[in-house]
């Protein structure tokens, strides 16, 4: 019998995890209400954004995959905003930058986040907006038990936010001082701007208009008036050790809209594994899967070295054409029919050798690659040394250190299945703007500030995210979501969860238990961009003779405490049962469900 910390939940009415236990009990009791896998998700997301303020945001973004039972199909859903129509590398330079500042008000897009999720309720649910936005109001004026890591991020800024950020001094300290953990904060200005959302939602009397028109009043109405005021009057301290204002506009929220798109899917080992485009780092999932079909991993020990070799060198490979191809379609060309491709893939899988980790950084070749890749090589090296690269950006003053982000899964009683991972809008990232208690999401500090990339920077584009949702289906039919915060790492934990099921038969809580390993063998995706070949890192739980033998074969291994790697959350339908389980790490995700 596998060990696992807690059970894996088994039910038939409906089935929730989320990264925060008051954000799965508000989904469930969403479901027990009526609602449905869309509303549950919506009043999870909505309390994320209020219980873990330093992971995400009401000025955040939202990747969602999801299958509808209505109409018996996958779909994204869109919520990643764009950057600002005047944002281009030639401002940069005006501006006497060569790197988009990590922290501020310059690297700020479209937030994207509200307006998706209002799409979401809209589209697919059931329940009146007051009901489900109800959860995160309550929590906003009540208050709600801090977690210690909020404290941490807001102790590390303290001084700065006094000194150079007023409006966040006044929005997340009291008195001069940081939330106490593990006691009651509120955060009154964010209830307010929630409240006087639904009062103009409340003109309508169809709940789907109600939707609509609480999304009108954030991108069109008051809640841009008041970001577009700040951005065009304030200049704040940020990362370039300058004060800069900020480029977004109300222009700019009032021409941007969430949209649905065709997820970028893969079969592997009868499962149909489905990612959002390329804008995201999903695919390199699929590719992952691509590259391993050509091995025989359920021959192996998944805590043996052969194992963890070859998950970490495939990945190596996906993650280093995630670099040079991914970036927003609409603006490049992204040829994912070749980067999933058997023949591409065979000569890929061909450059692995099964007892030395490799030390190079190998995008494919296609088209222009050799070129980008030189590009991508001059861009890294112009950025200052930073971290170990497995959280999100970073606080704006030292010392650093890492945010994160969020995820939920939800699954209900008529076959509906969400998977989400909202982000951005970090507390520690942009200063609170006045009047509405939240920031804007900083995410234009994962372009380059170079020519000729997907990912290089320009107007109304979106910013290559490393949010990855996941969503499986077997036959046609809704059979897991997944996913996990952890930037660069989310591609890397969440496989490790989906392989370990597929090939081991493990439950949804045995793997995600299990001990985790992972690689930053690529440029990281956020500021200051470092890079570090050869490096991984593995939980102190994998047998010493497997960590040896990586050594052995080159890997620049460090071992990383006990339980530290990851925060996968999860649900499915198997055997016509509903299933969830959530990481133990960090001692505050849960799933719930019956």
């Amino acid at each position: 019998m596998t060990f696992t910390t807690r059970p894996e939940l088994i039910g038939t009415f409906g089935m929730v995890a989320s990264t925060h236990w008051l954000a799965s009990a508000s989904a469930m009791a969403v479901l027990e209400k009526g609602g449905n896998a869309f509303d549950a998700a919506a009043a999870a997301g909505f309390v994320l954004q209020i219980v873990e303020p330093h992971l995400n945001g009401p000025g955040g973004e939202l990747p969602v995959v999801f299958h509808s039972a209505r109409e018996s199909r996958v779909r994204v859903l869109c919520g990643q905003g764009v950057t600002p129509a005047t944002m281009t590398i030639a401002k940069m330079h005006e501006l006497g930058l060569d790197v988009v500042p990590g922290t501020g008000l310059l690297p700020a897009v479209v937030p994207g986040a509200f307006g998706a999720w209002m799409a979401l309720l809209r589209d697919y649910g059931q329940l009146p907006l007051a009901e489900v936005l109800g959860y995160a109001i309550d929590y906003a004026e009540n208050g709600y038990p801090v977690i210690p890591r909020m404290t941490q991020s807001i102790l590390a800024i303290k001084d700065f936010f006094l000194k150079e950020w007023p409006s966040s001094a006044a929005q997340w300290l009291k008195d001069g001082e940081a939330p106490v953990p593990n006691r009651l904060f509120a955060n009154p200005a964010i209830a307010a701007t929630y409240r006087r959302l639904l009062r103009e939602a409340s003109t309508r009397t169809d709940r789907a208009e109600q939707c609509e028109a609480a999304r009108r009043a954030f991108y069109e109405g008051f809640v841009a008036e008041a970001i577009d005021r700040y951005f065009r009057t304030t200049a704040v301290l940020d990362t370039s050790g300058r004060r800069n204002a900020g480029l977004l506009t109300g222009d700019d929220l009032a021409h941007w809209a969430p949209h649905y798109e065709t997820p970028v899917s893969y079969d592997y080992a009868g499962f149909q594994v489905h990612k959002t485009g390329p804008w995201g780092q999903g695919p390199v999932f699929l590719q992952q899967l691509a590259l391993l079909k050509g091995f025989d991993l359920a021959s192996m020990d998944p805590l043996g070295p052969d194992y963890v070799h070859t998950v970490i060198e495939c990945g190596k490979l996906a993650f280093a054409d995630r670099e040079i191809f991914y970036g927003d379609p609409d603006f490049s060309a992204v040829p994912m029919d070749l980067l999933l491709g058997d023949a591409y893939n065979d000569a890929r899988r061909a450059l692995i050798d099964p007892l030395q980790a490799s030390h190079d950084f190998r995008p494919g070749a296609h088209g222009d690659s050799a070129a980008r890749l030189a590009r991508v090589l001059e861009s890294a090296g112009r950025q200052q040394p930073g971290g170990f690269g497995q959280g999100e950006p970073t606080f704006a003053t030292l010392p650093e250190m890492r945010g994160d982000t969020v995820h939920l899964d939800v699954v209900d009683r008529w076959g509906n299945m969400v998977s989400a991972t909202p982000s951005g809008g970090w507390l520690q990232a942009s200063p609170a703007v006045p009047g509405l208690g939240f920031n804007v999401t900083t995410r234009a500090q994962m372009f380059w500030m170079t020519p000729g990339l997907p990912s290089s920077l320009g107007p109304g584009r979106r910013p290559r995210t490393t949010l990855s949702p996941t969503l499986v289906t077997r036959d046609g039919a809704p059979y897991a979501a997944f996913g996990s915060p952890g930037g660069d790492q989310q591609d890397q934990w969440s496989l490790q969860l989906f392989l370990k099921h597929a090939h081991f038969g493990m439950n949804l809580q045995a793997a995600v238990d299990s001990p985790t390993f992972q690689t930053s063998h690529f440029p990281a995706s956020f500021y200051p961009r470092d890079m570090q070949l050869g490096r991984m890192s593995a939980e102190a739980r994998f047998p010493e003779t497997t960590l040896a033998a990586l050594r052995a074969r080159g890997h620049d291994l460090t071992v990383a405490a006990p339980w530290s790697l990851g925060r996968v959350c999860a649900v499915s339908v198997r055997q016509g049962l509903l299933r969830g389980a959530a990481t133990p790490r960090m001692m505050q995700a849960y799933a719930v469900g019956r």
